[in-house]
């Protein structure tokens, strides 16, 4: 998907929408749906309607109210896979790539970022 010009969090907004019509359409019925941005899970709960970006946000409100469960979560920084991602998304054509079997090295981010939450989680929890 080209993004064209804009904002982190217009990307973020349809990275997540492009997410969600993917899982929809493979059958997925109960997603988690993480980000590190504040502002988009903020903007997804505000009401605003004179929000640049409203117009989005309005497309994934409908989305997230078809008969499914997607919990939205803001993770801290330090999501290795989506950084993985990111970075080889520069070297891949135009247009949307799903993954049926993540690579070895996208499994390794895989384990590192399990790895990274847990032990954020033992030591919030401690």
């Amino acid at each position: 998907m080209d993004l064209g010009g804009g904002s982190i969090t217009r990307a973020d907004l349809l990275g997540m929408l492009q997410g969600l019509h993917c899982a929809w359409e493979m059958g997925i019925r109960k997603a988690i749906l993480q980000t590190d941005s504040k502002t988009t899970i903020q903007l997804l709960e505000s009401a605003a309607t004179t929000h640049p970006h409203f117009t989005v946000v309005s497309e994934l409100r409908q989305l997230l109210q078809k008969d499914w469960h997607v919990r939205i979560e803001h993770v801290r920084e330090g999501n290795a896979v989506a950084d993985y991602l990111a970075s080889i998304g520069h070297s891949r054509s135009l247009g949307v790539h799903i993954f049926l079997q993540p690579s070895s090295m996208l499994n390794y981010w895989l384990l590192f970022d399990q790895l990274w939450f847990a032990y954020v989680d033992k030591i919030k929890n401690s």
